[in-house]
């Protein structure tokens, strides 16, 4: 998720492999890594020049090694402690609680040598000697909750981090999906977004395995909903010490699903979104983005006009110690037949934000290659990335059976519950044109 918009330097060159803004006299591409201009002296052990590796190296189209669909949680091991069950299950498999994607995080291990040139790598990710971007393990993430629950979380081409969170689980036939988006003008966001995804996870599969009969209860699974975002919240301001102190402190945005064969149900702050996809009928968009770009849409611009204008990723609510109010927006739908529920960030949505292109990727990446989630979750992020892949991208899905016994006829649609009324949606001085500007909200 975007910082907040600045003005670039007149004079600033731009990186050769990912079109960034560089300072003058920069050696090195802040963005992605890559070399800007030779280095007295930086070789290879064998004498040769360094080459630039990382994310520039995607944008030439030299391929990054997928991480295989194991367990474990997202993330950079160990700089949060243990957000998780210490009893947690590897995915798929049963427990009176509930599943989870991964285990707690282990310890940081030794940063290994740059693979490039073998030089010293230093805090901040980069090699001392030649510059290139060291891989980290929150580069790419593939997760499986359950044979019909997966995702993957990409850095994407231009990021230098990875600050989308994904954490999935399951509670009997219940699945819950997570996404959170870091806002990157903020410090340690990558830390607050999976602090947040980690917490609304564990909440949401401890409070669905609670639920009295009947299971799928909207107005319950509603109030869950909320209740999660509140955990996140305050997993987001534990996340770093002095968060609440600093000016630009961690925030992230928040979208969670809970979904069953009969109900589906999002709660949502920000513009990570949650879609429902049905094998038959119109694909939907659940929620509705909390951003200057739906202020816009609703005021009468189009869809594709207001994702395209200069603030259309300015976010107006989000989780984090600035945040004003973190009370999810909730919905909930009854699917009339089976399909799919997708949770994305905006680096999906970027590049296909209409419901039915979501659907037509989905349905395209089934037909080539099964309906394995993880592995049509890997599909649409490549196809982010082939587009640009200007920003980290994370998908999230769930296959939903349908309730037992129904015959879905093409052109059905779903059954919105009317037992789950969203918040009021708050406007902020400023968030719309014309108005009032203070401080510019964060962007996603």
């Amino acid at each position: 998720m975007d910082g907040v918009v600045t003005a670039e330097a007149p004079d600033a060159a731009a990186c050769p492999a990912c079109g960034e803004a560089a300072g003058p006299g920069a050696r090195f591409c802040e963005a992605c890594g890559a070399v800007l201009a030779p280095a007295s002296g930086s070789t290879t052990p064998d004498g040769t020049a360094a080459p630039s590796t990382g994310p520039a190296d995607a944008a030439a189209g030299v391929a990054r090694p997928a991480a295989p669909a194991t367990p474990g949680e997202q993330g950079d091991p160990g700089d949060l402690g243990d957000l998780g069950d210490p009893d947690a299950t590897a995915a798929g498999a049963a427990a009176p609680q509930g599943a989870r994607d991964g285990a707690p995080d282990a310890a940081d291990a030794e940063p290994a040598p740059c693979p490039a040139c073998g030089g010293e790598i230093a805090p901040d990710g980069y090699c001392l000697e030649c510059g290139a971007r060291a891989p980290r393990e929150r580069d790419h993430v593939e997760r499986r909750a359950s044979e019909h629950v997966g995702g993957v979380s990409d850095v994407g081409v231009r990021r230098r981090r990875n600050e989308d969170a994904l954490a999935l689980g399951t509670a009997g036939d219940v699945a819950v999906l997570v996404v959170c988006d870091g806002v990157a003008s903020a410090p340690d966001s990558d830390r607050a977004s999976r602090a947040a995804a980690q917490a609304a996870r564990d909440l949401l599969v401890g409070g669905v395995g609670a639920v009295a009969p009947p299971v799928e209860d909207a107005a319950a699974w509603s109030r869950l909903l909320v209740a999660a975002g509140h955990a996140a919240d305050v997993a987001v301001r534990a996340a770093v010490d002095d968060a609440a102190s600093r000016e630009d402190p961690p925030s992230c945005t928040f979208a969670a699903a809970l979904v069953g064969p009969a109900l589906v149900a999002a709660g949502w702050l920000g513009d990570s979104r949650v879609y429902w996809l049905p094998d038959a009928g119109p694909a939907e968009q659940l929620t509705e983005d909390d951003s200057l770009a739906a202020e816009l849409v609703a005021g009468g611009m189009t869809r594709e006009q207001a994702e395209r204008s200069r603030d259309a990723h300015a976010i107006t609510r989000w989780l984090g110690a600035d945040a004003e109010d973190a009370t999810a927006r909730t919905v909930a739908t009854r699917p009339a037949g089976p399909g799919w529920v997708l949770a994305c960030s905006d680096g999906l949505w970027n590049y296909g934000s209409a419901p039915d292109v979501v659907a037509g990727l989905v349905r395209d990446a089934v037909d080539r290659l099964g309906p394995d989630p993880v592995a049509v979750a890997r599909d649409l992020v490549g196809w982010a990335n082939a587009r640009g892949g200007h920003d980290n991208v994370t998908v999230a899905l769930a296959r939903v059976t349908g309730p037992a016994g129904t015959d879905v006829a093409p052109g059905t649609t779903a059954e919105d519950d009317p037992g789950t009324v969203p918040t009021v949606r708050r406007r902020p001085a400023g968030s719309l044109a014309g108005g009032p500007r203070t401080a510019a909200p964060p962007t996603a």
